[in-house]
């Protein structure tokens, strides 16, 4: 749809009565208004108005101006799942102008400069989900009490007893435009992976906040919890959103070069690029892994099922999944990201990290093809590979301190990010936990 007449006529051969103005706040979460569908002028001119200061990380007090939610034409689309409703993208806008603590809008901004050199970032992102239900105690279990083996990855029985969620899911995200085109099992119980294919990395995360907005509410409708929470058992591996990315002009990839002799298939701009996730690292992890929560996913060993898939170390490797960066041949994966990430935060401190490497032609090395889960301290420290940072009070700091991440986010937004953050582990630290007492009331 590109004019206005057509989204009309879209609208009413749908029979769409409402649209859900959709914007996230600062942690990504998706935030709507209902708009009959006779208005949808209104969405695209002066946008539907919110009182800013009841959103996350806007920064606008009880006394400040409207946020005004401005529709993106092109993101108009049916939600699949909810008859007679469709959802339209928004950037906020204050005062008339786009915000600058609004996540898509600061994305814009690295987009642009993409593409003063007709550059594209392309991503492909992969969120792995649990399917859960609660107890009479509340406690939380993987929603198929028969889904108990020791090794459940790609398993037939697991992933075929939650087929009619995993279909409806799928049809639903089809329908919204999310071209799906595998569905798994993964490496924990009652956890699963849906791929849908890459796109421009804006369109990836919206693609990925409607991928949320389906999975919550058809999981619900089901009577089960479909959570993206980075670690929601200690003895099982985490949820984690790989990022696949490369660079085009709108011909070809500009990433890969298959004359690379090292085998991995990248172009010097890539290795450039990569230089620059490697470089600023430890500050992509405070947006990559935003929660107390993430860094019970970010840790070295083994799980309790034979395998871990979560980043400890900043290194590469070709195709090696014990690595931050997975090459697998001609492009990109960050494997730091888990689904508490805001996409649009992530999105555009990868491009600023990833500029900054082209801009000053840095290399990431050799890569490395062992498993690094087996190394020693003696032999990180010998291939001089540094470690992930292992809590969010350690990754806060170290995205306060890095100035081009900060620079990308912008101050305002940076500043309100660290306050909110370093509230979270404030609060995590103060609290008494029930390992705690079980561990210290009787023994002193």
């Amino acid at each position: 749809m590109k004019t206005l007449a057509e989204a009309k006529k879209f609208l009413k051969e749908n029979k769409v009565k409402y649209i859900l103005a959709q914007f996230v706040d600062i942690h990504g979460v998706a935030k709507v208004k209902s708009v009959p569908a006779a208005h949808l002028e209104n969405i695209l001119t002066i946008g539907a108005g919110f009182a800013g200061g009841a959103i996350w990380g806007m920064g606008i007090a009880p006394n400040g101006p409207d946020y005004m939610a401005v529709g993106e034409l092109s993101t108009l689309n049916l939600i699949p799942w909810q008859s007679g409703y469709a959802r339209i993208v928004c950037d906020g806008h204050v005062n008339g102008k786009p915000y600058e603590y609004d996540s898509r809008v600061v994305l814009k901004k690295q987009i642009a400069l993409l593409a003063k050199n007709g550059w594209t970032l392309y991503t492909g992102l992969e969120p792995e989900f649990s399917l859960l239900h609660r107890d009479e105690n509340g406690a939380i279990h993987p929603m198929d009490d028969t889904d108990t083996l020791a090794k459940p990855c790609y398993d037939y029985k697991g992933i075929t007893r939650q087929s009619a969620f995993l279909e409806e899911l799928t049809e639903s995200l089809l329908a919204a435009g999310l071209d799906v085109y595998q569905i798994d099992h993964e490496d924990a119980n009652g956890q699963f992976e849906i791929n849908y294919t890459y796109a421009d990395c804006l369109k990836s995360a919206d693609d990925f906040i409607m991928f949320k907005m389906a999975a919550s509410e058809i999981a619900n409708a089901h009577g089960m919890i479909c959570s993206l929470m980075p670690k929601p058992f200690s003895n099982r591996p985490g949820n984690g959103m790989h990022m696949h990315m490369s660079i085009g002009n709108g011909k070809k990839s500009l990433f890969q070069d298959d004359s690379d002799k090292t085998g991995h298939g990248l172009s010097k701009l890539a290795y450039h690029f990569l230089g620059g996730l490697l470089a600023h690292a430890p500050a992509i992890c405070a947006l990559a892994a935003p929660t107390v929560n993430s860094y019970k996913r970010l840790v070295v060993g083994q799980s309790l099922t034979g395998a871990t898939w979560a980043p400890a170390y900043i290194s590469y490797g070709n195709n090696n999944r014990s690595t931050m960066v997975r090459i697998p041949y001609g492009r990109l994966e960050l494997r730091l990201p888990d689904g508490g990430c805001n996409p649009y935060l992530i999105t555009a401190a990868v491009i600023a990290a990833g500029l900054d490497g082209i801009k000053r032609e840095l290399h990431p090395g050799e890569g490395n093809g062992d498993n690094l889960y087996d190394y020693s301290a003696k032999q990180l420290k010998d291939k001089k590979i540094g470690i992930l940072p292992q809590n969010l009070s350690l990754a806060l700091d170290a995205l306060e301190s890095d100035k081009v991440i900060c620079e990308a986010l912008g101050d305002k937004l940076t500043t309100e990010y660290l306050m909110l953050k370093r509230a979270e582990w404030i609060e995590y630290m103060r609290h008494v936990s029930d390992w705690e007492i079980k561990r210290y009331v009787e023994f002193f």
